[in-house]
């Protein structure tokens, strides 16, 4: 089963999110990427040209920020030091930014690929 199917059965079942929630929330702060001022789609390989369209088609303020933050954090980690508390990234600011947009171009090629093959099914 693919992370992402067993994500969606965890949200569908609030009991089972109740009891995971707190264990996700923990394993994040100990992974240490809020830290030094990242979030969790920061942590993406950019190396798949899927993940590479995906980032040229963010809001211009988007891609400055996380320009920002990946700069930020590469100074911390030369550094070897972590961002004061009020500058590191809170649980709730964790947000996805570029998931969506990953999503929306894995759908259009999934789409692309069934109309060639219908194309040359015929």
């Amino acid at each position: 089963m693919p992370p992402l199917s067993i994500a969606k059965s965890i949200v569908a079942r609030p009991w089972l999110q109740r009891v995971l929630g707190p264990v996700a929330n923990r394993y994040a702060d100990l992974a240490g990427y809020r830290q030094i001022g990242l979030v969790a789609d920061d942590l993406i390989i950019e190396e798949t040209d899927v993940v590479q369209q995906a980032i040229k088609r963010l809001p211009p303020k988007v891609a400055y920020d996380r320009m920002f933050r990946m700069r930020r954090a590469v100074q911390c980690s030369v550094a070897h030091q972590i961002l004061p508390k009020q500058d590191q990234t809170k649980p709730e600011d964790d947000v996805p930014y570029l998931s969506p947009y990953i999503e929306e171009i894995e759908a259009e090629l999934r789409e692309r690929n069934e109309l060639d093959s219908l194309a040359k099914a015929k």
